[in-house]
């Protein structure tokens, strides 16, 4: 199944898919290791960054043969794409998934850009995620400013874009204080538009709140920032107390720990279809 249609399914039934970043082989392998042992399907991240770091042809290859030999269903998706070029060549290499990237520009240079890349990817027949708000990034203020449900109904409409991020009171990175999901806003935009609802910057939100979230309309929950700090704060730990220079031997508890971080998180987005 095309992730497109996974994602109308999630909208029509009230599920919602995981979206992890990946960043190395042996964090790609703590996010599979976890769908395996939950039989859960997944979605691979790459950012910018990662694809920067690793090179398009090797991380994505990494992708493809670990979804292979882990037996996982997963799709792989280009996260935060704010380089046109660079997302038309994720498109060419064969994405199932991109997201285009234009949400601080003004409204309609969203639309003209978001536009031009679901026009691209039409004959490829992927999903194309955009966002419309204001999701703060790591290091920029974690101001709110919400997607409005007439907006969101406009950009879509203007777009033909398959699946939106939207600005419902999460941000990218850890939170200064609890976070507080505005769950009507999510019901309202879900209800003004036929596009797949994303929320981007679930590091930190409570379970409960997610499990809601899901229950409002999001079909789509990207986690990054926990799987980056718990394999580090973990690989910092153990490497206090050796000297073994063998990272085949030192990384797999790292691992591990992301592993469990990854199960837990599946278990609670996956709640009602236990």
């Amino acid at each position: 199944m095309k992730l497109k249609q996974r994602l109308k399914e999630n909208k029509k039934t009230g599920r919602a898919l995981l979206a992890t970043n990946f960043y190395n082989f042996e964090t790609v392998a703590a996010v599979l290791t976890a769908a395996r042992d939950t039989k859960s399907d997944l979605i691979l991240q790459l950012s910018e960054s990662s694809l920067h770091y690793m090179g398009l042809e090797v991380a994505s290859s990494l992708a493809r043969a670990a979804i292979l030999q882990y037996g996982v269903k997963a799709w792989l998706h280009l996260d935060h794409g704010q380089n046109v070029a660079l997302v038309k060549q994720c498109i060419d290499a064969g994405f199932d998934s991109v997201m285009i990237d234009a949400s601080e520009k003004t409204f309609d240079e969203n639309i003209k850009i978001t536009k031009e890349i679901v026009e691209y990817a039409s004959g490829y027949d992927i999903n194309v995620e955009a966002e419309l708000g204001y999701i703060s990034k790591l290091g920029q203020e974690q101001k709110m400013v919400y997607t409005r449900p007439d907006e969101a109904k406009a950009f879509v409409e203007a777009t033909g874009v398959n699946a939106l991020a939207v600005a419902v009171g999460s941000a990218h990175g850890f939170y200064k204080e609890v976070p507080n999901l505005q769950l009507d806003l999510i019901a309202e935009i879900n209800e003004a538009t036929d596009a797949a609802l994303v929320l981007h910057g679930s590091s930190g939100i409570p379970d409960d709140q997610l499990q809601s979230a899901i229950k409002m309309g999001i079909t789509k929950i990207n986690l990054a920032t926990e799987i980056k700090n718990i394999f580090m704060k973990t690989l910092q730990e153990i490497l206090k107390d050796t000297d073994n220079i063998d990272l085949r031997e030192v990384f797999p508890k790292a691992t591990s720990a992301a592993t469990a971080l990854v199960t837990n998180k599946l278990r609670t987005i996956n709640f009602n279809q236990l």
